[in-house]
């Protein structure tokens, strides 16, 4: 007999305005809001786990929305299964659905669905703390049902804040240990993204043969490079161009194998610069936010498709064996303060006469 005093859901009238009691312990629908793939994946799971429907087992249907939601997606959704299994519809990518799409699936979920739990995934980026929402799905009635029952979880994913937590726990469920300065190097280096920092560890973990996760293994698995890209960038815009150079030599006596960890970060930074150019949305940490986009503008275009061109030639030289890594290292370095000293006269205002 079902324990109407422990389980409890909801019934929404066809305007969701008024709600009325019946027996499940769960959301009647949800709605995960996070940039971040892998995150989403992990807060489902907890969800489907932490309530075990009849028969013990959720049978999982994962959908996308840049692609039409097939017929079988309609049938799980509005029809209960003869043999009383339950579903769970996971709709990646759903702020990619079509407005008049979203528009069915609102009036869908105007009747209980006891028999799947439907969640939508909205994947998009954040800005100043909030996600940007599309306007047509903002403004769902479904959506504002499920946020004032509390079925709407909220991440704006990784950043150097969450990094560390995320680590420790990622290295605790691989009963790894850290040496002492290991951790730091891997929150130093590792990109704020969930599936890129499980990848990492995973290949950690197998490096690490008894555990333990020395500092030298951290910075392997980390790729840092003992040297601050964009500190050198500022550096050298700002006319402080010995400075620079004396950076550079420091981390290159640390680390003798610099410049390949270099250039695929520099890579990584030029591409978010050109996206920023774009106009695309980026996640950035708040305190380098108006210096990376005051750099992406100022060198614009060209001076990025030929910051592209230094680090590509810079690789290429080593690799044919023309030059050493160290002397590609040193070309690079003069070539990019060349190129961001023609970006930073460009845009500086001509004195009147």
């Amino acid at each position: 007999m079902i324990d109407v005093r422990r389980m409890r859901c909801y019934i929404l009238d066809t305007n969701f305005a008024k709600t009325r009691r019946i027996f499940m312990d769960r959301a009647g629908f949800s709605f995960c809001i996070c940039p971040d793939g892998r995150l989403i994946r992990e807060h489902v799971a907890a969800e489907l786990a932490a309530y075990v429907p009849p028969g013990g087992v959720w049978q999982r249907h994962v959908y996308w929305g840049d692609e039409e939601l097939p017929s079988a997606f309609w049938d799980h959704l509005n029809q209960s299964s003869l043999f009383a299994m339950r579903r769970a519809l996971v709709i990646r990518q759903a702020n990619a659905l079509p407005a008049v799409v979203w528009k069915r699936i609102s009036s869908a979920l105007a009747s209980p669905k006891e028999h799947c739990w439907p969640f939508f995934c909205l994947e998009m980026a954040w800005e100043k703390g909030q996600a940007k929402v599309p306007a047509y799905i903002a403004k769902l009635k479904c959506l504002a049902h499920a946020d004032s029952q509390g079925w709407v979880w909220r991440s704006a994913g990784l950043d150097d804040r969450t990094l560390r937590a995320f680590v420790q726990k990622e290295i605790q469920k691989r009963k790894l240990h850290c040496a002492p300065g290991a951790l730091e190097l891997l929150c130093a280096g590792l990109i704020p993204d969930a599936s890129a920092v499980a990848s990492e560890l995973d290949k950690l973990e197998l490096a690490a043969a008894d555990g333990r996760v020395s500092a030298e293994l951290a910075a392997q698995a980390a790729h840092v490079p003992a040297f601050d890209i964009f500190r050198f960038l500022r550096l050298v815009q700002g006319g402080k161009v010995r400075n620079a150079w004396t950076s550079v030599l420091h981390a290159r006596r640390a680390n003798e194998g610099l410049l390949f960890p270099l250039l695929g970060l520099w890579i990584r930074e030029t591409r978010l610069l050109w996206r920023l150019v774009q106009g695309e949305s980026v996640r950035m940490h708040p305190a380098e936010s108006d210096a990376k986009r005051k750099l992406a503008f100022r060198l614009g275009y060209e001076g990025l498709a030929r910051l592209f061109g230094l680090l590509f030639q810079a690789d290429l030289s080593v690799k044919s064996g023309e030059r050493q890594p160290e002397q590609a290292l040193d070309a690079l370095v003069a070539d990019v303060s060349l190129l961001l000293a023609a970006a930073s006269a460009a845009h500086t205002p001509k004195a009147t006469p």
